[in-house]
C-alpha cells in the first residue's frame, strides 16, 4: 500500500496567456504511482484524482465536453458556478456533481476565496474534447495538436 499526504504533493499552476483561465493542481494519482502516458492499464490506472484550486475571478478552463471521459467533482471549499448545457448552477463546499461524455461543462470561481475541488476522472485510452464556444476540437495525441480546419492554439478564440 502506498500512502501520500495531500499537503506534501506539489501544486502545479497553469494560466492562459491573458489570465482568464487559471488553476493549481495536485495530481494525487500521479503521487500514488499513476503513469498517465502508459498504455499498460495497471500503470495507467482506471481513474485519475486531482485536487484543483481555482483562484478568485478565474475559470478552470474553457467550456468543453469530453467524448469518452466521465468526470466527478466534489467541492472541498469555496464556492463557484458550473456552466452546463441547461445553464449555470451555483455550487459550494460539500456539493458533488458529475459529467458524462458528451455533456459540456465549465467551472468558474466568482467568489473572493479559492474554489477547491476534488476531481475524479476515468482514463480512457482515446479521448477528444470539443469546445462549443470556439468550435474547435482537441485530439489527444503524442504531440497534442488542436484541430479545426487548420491547427490552432489551445486558447485561440477563447479570450
Amino acid at each position: 500500500m502506498h500512502i501520500v499526504n495531500i499537503c506534501n504533493i506539489p501544486e502545479s499552476f497553469a494560466a492562459s496567456p491573458k489570465g482568464k483561465y487559471s488553476r493549481g493542481v495536485k495530481d494525487v494519482s500521479v503521487a500514488l504511482g499513476r503513469q498517465p502516458e502508459s498504455f499498460d492499464l495497471r500503470q495507467r490506472q482506471p481513474f485519475d484524482v486531482q485536487i484543483c484550486r481555482i483562484p478568485a475571478g478565474k475559470s478552470r478552463c474553457p467550456y468543453h465536453l469530453h467524448t469518452s471521459q466521465f468526470e466527478f467533482y466534489h467541492v472541498l471549499s469555496g464556492e463557484g458556478s458550473v456552466r452546463h448545457k441547461d445553464g449555470v448552477s451555483k455550487v459550494k463546499s460539500g456539493d458533488a456533481f458529475q459529467f458524462a461524455p458528451g455533456e459540456p461543462h465549465q467551472l468558474t470561481n466568482h467568489g473572493i476565496e479559492d474554489f477547491v475541488l476534488c476531481i475524479v476522472a476515468d482514463n480512457p485510452l482515446s479521448e477528444a474534447c470539443y469546445y462549443p464556444d470556439s468550435d474547435k476540437w482537441l485530439i489527444e495525441a503524442p504531440d497534442g495538436p488542436i484541430l479545426r480546419s487548420k491547427p490552432l492554439g489551445y486558447f485561440d478564440g477563447e479570450e
